[in-house]
């Protein structure tokens, strides 16, 4: 991470402020850190024009995909007409505010909150007191027990610092958003298949980064204990198949939206703004 964000980490926006979501999240983010980019916000070619501005001469962009469904009409073998639907992946290219000249002061100087580190702990305490997951304390590992349906934790002061803790209850909340009732992913094979137990756990590694983002919270990049006998398992399954990290962050991405589609309306507005 570039020493110009002091600390801080966000989701890539788009030009009117609305953030990226899923796989583009992972995009935006590598080349921000490859490129040494401090701001957050992107835009395409047009949007800049659009907005009296240029790319400057001799940049380029960065390429983001638009994943989406079409519906095709097809004859089927009795001479009936069937609908089907067929995914599609666009690419696009976009560029950070720091390779366009002459936009508005607004898009190169947005200003971060200042927040009292007190006050944005006891923001993530409400954020996960609302989703109801039921968080117990003790020991020294963090888990979610599916049978029990709830979220075990080591104690609060076993951890680094709060930003540790949190990212750590961050992955175990992501977990606990797949079962049936609520987002529905598949955890049957969890215990049996590493490739399914490997799949399962980037998901909650993405969600993590995803929600951290989302909340606020910079932890320090230090691996957890589980990451060394995990991290064969994702290369495998990442070599295996190239669209396997674009359905991990699509699940990433629907688990961290419940999350926050169980906060209270005030708390989701505060967030838009």
């Amino acid at each position: 991470m570039p020493s110009n964000t002091n600390g801080r980490i966000t989701r890539p926006l788009r030009h009117n402020g609305q953030p990226y979501s899923g796989m583009n999240v992972l995009l935006l983010w590598s080349e921000g850190v490859a490129r040494g980019y401090s701001s957050p916000v992107w835009m395409t070619f047009k949007q800049a024009l659009e907005l009296g501005s240029a790319v400057r001469k001799g940049e380029s962009g960065a390429t983001i995909v638009f994943a989406s469904r079409f519906t095709k009409s097809e004859t089927d073998c009795n001479g009936g007409e069937i609908e089907r639907e067929i995914p599609f992946l666009k690419a696009y290219t976009v560029f950070n505010v720091e390779q366009i000249d002459g936009l508005p002061d607004l898009y190169y100087h947005r200003p971060d909150p200042v927040l009292d580190p007190v006050e944005r702990i006891a923001h993530v305490d409400r954020f996960f007191r609302n989703t109801g997951a039921v968080i117990r304390h003790g020991g020294n590992q963090a888990f979610f027990a599916p049978a029990a349906d709830l979220i075990q934790m080591p104690p609060f002061e076993s951890f680094r610092d709060a930003a540790s803790y949190y990212a750590t209850l961050s992955h175990e909340a992501t977990h606990w958003t797949a079962p049936a009732s609520r987002v529905g992913r598949d955890l049957s094979r969890y215990a049996k298949d590493k490739s399914e137990r490997a799949c399962e756990e980037l998901i909650a590694e993405l969600g993590s980064c995803f929600l951290c983002a989302d909340l606020g919270i910079a932890p320090e990049l230090e691996p957890r204990p589980d990451h060394a006998s995990y991290l064969q398992s994702w290369l495998t399954v990442l070599s295996g198949d190239k669209r396997a990290i674009f359905h991990a962050a699509a699940h990433a991405q629907r688990a961290v939206a419940y999350l926050h589609d169980l906060q209270p309306a005030e708390e989701q507005n505060r967030r838009a703004a």
